[in-house]
């Protein structure tokens, strides 16, 4: 009894501990973001970004960016993601991080960073991509910036084409620059990395 008992806590653990493999050794991981626009595949830069980075593929891998919405869309400045479910409600995050924004990647074309409220360390699971260069959006001697952590390395035509639909002021959510179509992300997926 005790040793299947064993196996079981074992077994479970070891299951437990591939669900949440974030790949710690990869310095460059690979994420594909399946929306119901096309493709995107980012990829992450942890020599740069690691808290970020970390962060981001563990939302990756529990499954938190499936099902969700591009919840603000500005066709010259940004695509924002990863907060929100199908019916427009706020999924649950784990505690926010440090602020990496310091680490040298500047908001350029293509960039994905991660979005946070005015506090500079408060990053959970939302993200966004430069769809022009916001250099606006680094940090200065006087002030905190959003932190880079990747760049898109395939599918920038589907995010331009994202960044091209139509919005509106959503009264549900009471937020601007909202889809007036959802914009899906069905699923993102941590690629495998040789």
């Amino acid at each position: 009894m005790a040793k299947t008992l064993a196996s079981l806590v074992l077994l479970t653990t070891s299951q437990l501990s591939y669900a949440v493999d974030i790949q710690p050794n990869t310095l460059y991981p690979l994420v594909e973001l399946d929306t119901s626009m096309g493709k995107i595949v980012v990829e992450l830069d942890r020599t740069r970004s690691p808290i970020t980075v970390d962060n981001f593929l563990t939302y990756v891998v529990k499954g938190h960016y499936d099902n969700t919405l591009f919840h603000r869309v500005i066709s010259d400045f940004v695509v924002q993601g990863g907060g929100l479910d199908l019916n427009k409600e706020e999924r649950p995050t784990d505690k926010p991080i440090v602020n990496e924004s310091g680490n040298g990647l500047s908001n350029l074309t293509g960039t994905i960073a991660m979005a946070r409220e005015a506090e500079p360390h408060t990053a959970t699971s939302q993200f966004y991509f430069n769809v022009v260069d916001n250099e606006k959006l680094d940090p200065s001697s006087r002030r905190w910036g959003y932190t880079v952590f990747g760049e898109v390395t395939s599918g920038m035509e589907v995010l331009q084409a994202i960044s091209l639909v139509p919005t509106d002021f959503n009264s549900q959510v009471e937020w601007p620059d909202f889809p007036v179509q959802d914009i899906v992300l069905k699923k993102a997926t941590l690629l495998p990395r040789n």
